[in-house]
């Protein structure tokens, strides 16, 4: 759960925070079951009347809770400030939490993944500490065992990283599962020890950037056989709150590259990443082409920047409108 202040004075005489479900793998299973994917989401909640407000909370979303485990005592928590990025104004409280408590042989996931053809997770669950990690490792090992499509988000969160291993033990033995990897040339860095021009930067121009990520896709897959497709996304804040984004696809020895798009200040930027995770496997689930596929996915995340909370309320068309406005 997220909590953030509320938007505005007037709310805040009223109600100064807001809460927010949360949370990187439920924000992608939020906006793939509003595109009409069918998904279930896995966790751990407590056994209380909160972790019941939450699960149908999900099921109004259209997310089966089937998968969903009772253990431990409290709900994770992280507060954000309102618009602020995820690599600023953050503070996690995870701690203990019943996710947080996950060992190996608590999930059964022979009947998690019956009928199953897609598993997502995220960098930010190993992130937790060793126990969580192995248990990450668990549920891949399973899933490679019945062939089920495996992507995972590269989100690195410095601040989640305590536990005395760095990612770069950790997310290489995970990764070699998966067949999609999402993140950013940055991040690939940190977690996979993919090489980085460390004065990318100061060479300001779209195309270095998108020739790196080029080069760090072509990394990715030489390190790991399995993975068939890279994605990697850059979002810039520049003066006076103006965003500019776009990713890159590459898959089949060829990269695809998103329009540009841009904007005046955004809503809320927590969970645009997750919803362009979401975008590529709703793509590659149907079987879009690619350049298709990253067209959605890159519209998706945009148009997500423009929406409070960390899930997004965008329906298929909605995407599409954003998608062709840029065209």
């Amino acid at each position: 759960m997220r909590i953030s202040p509320a938007a505005g004075h007037a709310a805040m005489d009223k109600q100064p925070m807001m809460l927010y479900v949360g949370g990187a793998e439920a924000n992608v299973a939020t906006a793939l079951a509003g595109w009409n994917v069918p998904v279930k989401y896995c966790t751990v909640l407590p056994d209380n009347f909160m972790s019941r407000h939450m699960l149908h909370y999900l099921e109004y979303k259209g997310i089966y809770t089937s998968s969903i485990l009772f253990a431990g005592n409290r709900i994770g928590l992280y507060y954000l400030e309102r618009g602020a990025d995820l690599k600023g104004s953050m503070v996690y409280d995870r701690e203990g939490s019943s996710f947080a408590g996950l060992k190996r042989g608590m999930i059964d996931w022979d009947k998690v993944l019956t009928g199953v053809s897609w598993f997502n997770f995220s960098a930010i669950s190993p992130a937790l500490n060793v126990d969580v990690a192995d248990v990450c490792l668990e549920a891949l090992e399973a899933a490679s065992l019945k062939n089920i499509s495996i992507s995972v988000d590269l989100n690195y969160r410095s601040r989640l990283w305590k536990y005395g291993k760095p990612p770069i033990e950790i997310m290489p033995g995970l990764v070699k599962y998966c067949n999609v990897v999402m993140g950013n040339i940055w991040s690939a860095n940190t977690l996979l020890g993919t090489s980085i021009d460390h004065g990318i930067h100061d060479k300001k121009s779209k195309q270095v950037y998108l020739d790196h990520a080029l080069h760090t896709s072509k990394e990715i897959m030489a390190m790991f056989p399995n993975c068939k497709t890279v994605a990697n996304t850059f979002r810039f804040d520049g003066d006076a709150n103006h965003i500019l984004y776009y990713t890159s696809l590459y898959h089949e020895g060829k990269q695809f590259e998103s329009p540009e798009f841009t904007c005046q200040g955004v809503a809320d930027r927590s969970g645009s990443g997750d919803c362009f995770m979401a975008g590529l496997i709703y793509g590659l689930y149907n079987q879009h082409e690619p350049q298709e596929v990253l067209n959605y996915a890159t519209a998706a995340a945009f148009g997500k920047l423009q929406e409070f909370g960390d899930a997004t309320g965008q329906d298929a068309l909605t995407v599409s409108k954003i998608e062709g406005h840029i065209f």
